[in-house]
């Protein structure tokens, strides 16, 4: 098992280049080095303004378009059901590998999914004069950050998070 990343684009502004995705795979990796994540899978989706402003507000209930949103596989709401993934049925085997689900099926337990608006991207790129690239990464390694519990509510647990994306991007070569 490893740490992954698939993707979709729904967005047409930017181009969704193999050389991005290989650096928001080498994020990945970095990240889950740092964070001592070693498996699971995070569904990265590029978006527009206008379908990120609508999971805000069916989310968040904030009626605007955001940068990124973060929905993480590893945290339960209190009315959920707890997600059993692979086959059931396993469970009951003699082989303590198979309880376990350390049989390598190609399945990865999700992490969770990273929206990214495109758009919103482009335009903080800009203004704070650096690649969309660097911007996109960033992005991702915030929301990736926020999948496995880091949180940005007081100044300091924003200085850790903060600190532990820079420190990500720095290695990554994605300076400002």
């Amino acid at each position: 098992m490893s740490l992954t990343l698939s993707w979709n684009n729904e967005q047409e502004q930017y181009e969704i280049t193999h050389a991005l995705i290989e650096k928001l795979e080498e994020l990945l990796r970095l990240a889950g080095t740092l964070e001592q994540v070693t498996d699971g899978e995070v569904a990265l989706t590029f978006t527009d303004d206008a379908a990120i402003q609508e999971l805000n507000k069916q989310y968040r209930g904030l009626d605007k378009p955001t940068d990124v949103l973060s929905f993480s596989m590893q945290e339960m709401g209190d009315e959920e059901m707890e997600i059993i993934y692979g086959d059931e049925d396993d469970a009951f085997e003699d082989d303590p590998a198979k309880n376990r689900g350390d049989e390598d099926e190609g399945f990865e337990e999700p992490l969770g999914d990273i929206i990214i608006s495109v758009p919103r991207a482009v335009e903080q790129a800009a203004d704070y004069g650096h690649s969309i690239d660097r911007e996109i990464g960033f992005l991702f390694v915030h929301g990736f950050l926020h999948l496995i519990g880091y949180d940005h509510q007081d100044e300091e647990e924003e200085r850790v998070m903060f600190g532990k994306q820079e420190q990500i991007l720095q290695q990554a070569g994605l300076t400002r």
